[in-house]
This record gives C-alpha cells, structure tokens and sequence, in this order.
C-alpha cells in the first residue's frame, strides 16, 4: 500500500514511517520541513494548512491512503489549534475527495475528552469533553472526518492517542502509555481494516491500568502488545500524581492551561 504521511519528521512520523516501511508499506513523506536521515522513499516539503499545496502532493503521490499526524503537539490559541488540526484535516479531505484517496487514519488525542473524570474504562461512545484549545481543535477534526466519511463515503479513523512515549514516565503514564511499537500496529490496523467507515479508537497499549476502552480498537485489528505496568516499578511518586490522576486528560485539564479564547 502506498501511505501519505504528513507529519513525517515529528516524533510520531519517525517512528511510523519506518515501521510501516518494515512491514512493506511504500511510504511518502510530507512535512514542512525536509526529509530526515534515514528516509529513502518519496519526499514532499508543504504546509497542510495550504490547500493548494496540499492538493499538489497528493496528486502526485497518488497514495491509497493519508496518515495524518502533522499539526502543533501542544496547546496553542484558538485560532492557532484550529488551523494546525482541523484545518489542515479540511485541506487533506478535499484533496482526497479531488484524487479519489479512500482512507485517512488520523492522530487525534485523548485530550478530545480530557476533562472526563477518570474511569476504569472510557469508551468511544461518551461526550467529547476538550480538556484546551488543542482538545477542541481535535474534536473539530473528528467532526470534519465524520462529515467526510458520510457525505463521500471515504473511511475515517480516528486514533485518540494517549501518552506517545519510548517508555512511560509518571503515574498517569501507566494507565495512558502507547509504546512505540504498539503505536505502529495502531497504524497498520487502522489502515488495513475492512471497511471501518467512521472509527474511533483509543491509542494505548495493553496496559494493566488503562483507563480507556481497547475494544473498540481490537475490532479493527489492533491488539497492542505492550504493557507500561513493566516499567512500574521503576516510576517515581510525585505530588502532582493526584491531580494529574483526576481526569483522563491529565495536568490539561488542570487551571495552569485555562485562557480566554480571543
């Protein structure tokens, strides 16, 4: 299968891309800067938010699928979270519609519903709940996909990413971890899925602790294989564990990222 993947440089990118080359994927790359060592298949430097530009890639890649991981990790204003996840997620979907590309697999976050008060098990079907802007702005993003996937039949799925890391750090990441490995099986199910429609999965692995739903995921094919409770005895009690435990979306949720809007 030959994947776009914007995004391809960032933390995320470096990881998938590769991983999805092992698995014999023919994977382009799309960023807004060039290509990185080590990445010896198609290269393309744009920015998502340029409609035009976006179009031009696809167009010339002609990919059977677009991983979208590009767009701004952490919080920003409104208008900034907007443009970086749902505008972006706008401007790859027309291009799709354009080229008659009939998958996006796109990396949203736990934070669409991280001021949920934490639960053993959340599942896709609660509220959203934006812990920030950036929360906001991926649950725009689902909304576009959404959208997309009825009105042009593309399919969508949407991976709520929970905490991306070589191995987890704090307490809260023993229950939210997605180990690096298990982020790419995440990927390629969501990729090979027969006819998801519109899907939402929550991007985890297999973790003991997990406050997040996993079947959802499983009937698409993905069956994480890691566990952060391996690394529990190796993690640290902090003070900010009780707080960062309350909700699902973690020290987001907490007062030090409130700001007005405009």
């Amino acid at each position: 299968m030959r994947v776009l993947v914007t995004g391809a440089a960032g933390s995320i990118g470096r990881v998938v891309t590769p991983g999805l080359n092992d698995r014999g994927h023919e994977v382009v790359g799309l960023d807004l800067v060039p290509s990185p060592p080590g990445h010896h298949g198609q290269w393309h430097t744009a920015d998502c938010t340029d409609p035009a530009a976006v179009d031009g890639v696809v167009g010339a890649s002609r990919p059977d699928a677009i991983v979208h991981l590009a767009g701004a990790p952490g919080e920003g204003s409104l208008a900034e979270s907007l443009l970086s996840h749902t505008h972006t997620t706008g401007t790859l979907l027309d291009a799709m519609v354009t080229h008659d590309v009939r998958r996006i697999i796109y990396a949203s976050s736990n934070h669409a519903v991280g001021r949920t008060p934490r639960t053993d098990s959340l599942g896709v079907d609660t509220r959203p709940r934006p812990d920030t802007f950036y929360g906001a702005a991926k649950v725009a993003a689902e909304g576009v996909l959404s959208l997309y996937a009825d009105r042009y039949g593309i399919d969508a799925v949407s991976c709520r990413i929970g905490s991306f890391l070589d191995h987890p750090e704090t307490l809260r990441n023993l229950s939210t971890w997605l180990s690096h490995d298990d982020c790419v099986r995440m990927v390629e199910a969501a990729l090979t899925a027969p006819s998801p429609g519109y899907a939402v999965l929550y991007g985890i692995s297999n973790n003991t602790r997990a406050w997040w739903d996993l079947e959802p995921g499983r009937a698409l094919g993905f069956e994480p294989l890691d566990d952060a409770e391996d690394w529990a005895d190796r993690i640290p009690a902090r003070d900010e564990d009780d707080v960062e435990g309350a909700a699902v979306g973690g020290p987001f949720a907490t007062k030090q990222f409130e700001r007005p809007a405009f």
